[in-house]
């Protein structure tokens, strides 16, 4: 019988969760045998990556026994180039959790205090509950950030405020002119992180670049992701904007080489490749669109999104919902570790694999 270590670890790893991704399909193949799935479950670009990244990629694969870039030099030149920065404000992550990680790690200490939002994404308190700092929860307003509340919960003892813009799994957004109010009565010491995963997918000028912020608060670390709307989800690639003391202090925690070769290629070619990110923005309106009416027919209740999903309100226990999804081969998410027991969230796919999940909901809900 093997020894169980547990008591042996300290006591925010003691009382963590691990996070829960949304089932594969090959887990479901194997549970149900069958075939044909659906998986709107992640948020995931349904387009697949683009055929200039592709080559990029099978050009990279020559040198796979090399060490990649340490630094990320001509990565990180596109995205100073398209964001007007500087090279030394940007660091790379092993995906934007790694990047969140790392701030976490280098700011929040267990006599710390760390906010975020009911309803915001689980990494947050994960990573510094593990670090065994105490996590306030501020309770959500419209299922958004509370800004005004979230500015009464500051203490002396806050080191950081997380913030998503859109926020997962709710779609909500903040505008910029509330948003960057609430930055500006942040206190200078506390770490404001401002976590834009979702804001390609939205072009009406309603949410801010908060990037370009940066030269106004120097507390501010902005979060981005490859995963999203740039389709590269499996190869794990996203990076902060910070001033360039924070980013050099995120260089001494950061893994040697955690970005791979392959996806510093495809990120460049990603990033240059401007048909392909119009044409997901264009399938993730349509999508949504189609999901809204499908609510509305079935009159279900739904969080407006920003994103590339849809939270809907089945009105009872979403998990007996969501199992007979299952059956029928389409996998969405639950969300009651968010404390949304009646909600499933709905990534938004191709137009034929958005259908199959109305068709199966209907027959499910009649």
């Amino acid at each position: 019988m093997s020894r169980d270590f547990n008591n042996l670890a300290n006591l925010g790893v003691q009382k963590l969760h691990p996070y829960q991704a949304g089932k594969p399909v090959s887990e479901l193949e194997r549970e149900l045998g069958i075939s044909h799935i659906v998986k709107l479950a992640s948020n995931e670009n349904p387009l697949g990556i683009s055929d200039n990244v592709k080559q990029a990629i099978q050009n990279e694969l020559t040198d796979a026994c090399r060490y990649p870039d340490a630094n990320g030099h001509y990565l990180k030149a596109a995205l100073s180039e398209r964001h007007n920065i500087e090279a030394n404000q940007i660091t790379l992550g092993n995906g934007s959790n790694d990047v969140l990680e790392m701030i976490a790690k280098i700011f929040v200490q267990s006599h710390h205090e760390v906010i975020f939002a009911e309803h915001a994404f689980c990494v947050y308190p994960i990573v510094c509950q593990a670090l065994g700092a105490k996590l306030v929860e501020v309770p959500a307003k419209n299922w958004g950030n509370d800004l005004d509340a979230m500015l009464a919960a500051i203490t002396p003892s806050t080191k950081m405020i997380f913030i998503a813009n859109p926020n997962n799994p709710t779609g909500t957004w903040l505008a910029s002119d509330e948003l960057k109010r609430f930055a500006s009565q942040v206190p200078k010491d506390v770490i404001l992180v401002i976590d834009e995963a979702y804001t390609e997918y939205v072009t009406d000028g309603s949410i801010p670049n908060s990037i370009e912020w940066l030269s106004e608060f120097d507390n501010l670390v902005v979060t981005r992701t490859y995963s999203k709307a740039y389709g590269l989800a499996s190869l794990r690639l996203g990076y902060s904007v910070s001033n360039p003391s924070i980013c050099g202090l995120m260089n001494r925690v950061r893994q040697p080489f955690n970005v791979n070769s392959i996806a510093l290629a495809a990120g460049i070619a990603a990033l240059e490749d401007h048909d392909y990110l119009a044409k997901a923005i264009s399938v993730n309106r349509a999508g949504m669109q189609q999901l809204v009416e499908s609510c509305q027919q079935l009159d279900l209740q739904y969080i407006p999104s920003a994103g590339n999903f849809l939270t809907i309100n089945m009105a009872q226990d979403a998990m007996p919902i969501y199992q007979k999804l299952l059956h029928k081969g389409v996998i969405v998410r639950p969300v009651a570790n968010y404390k949304m027991p009646n909600h499933l969230r709905v990534s938004i796919g191709l137009e034929h694999e958005n259908q199959k999940y109305i068709d199966a909901l209907q027959e499910v809900l009649s």
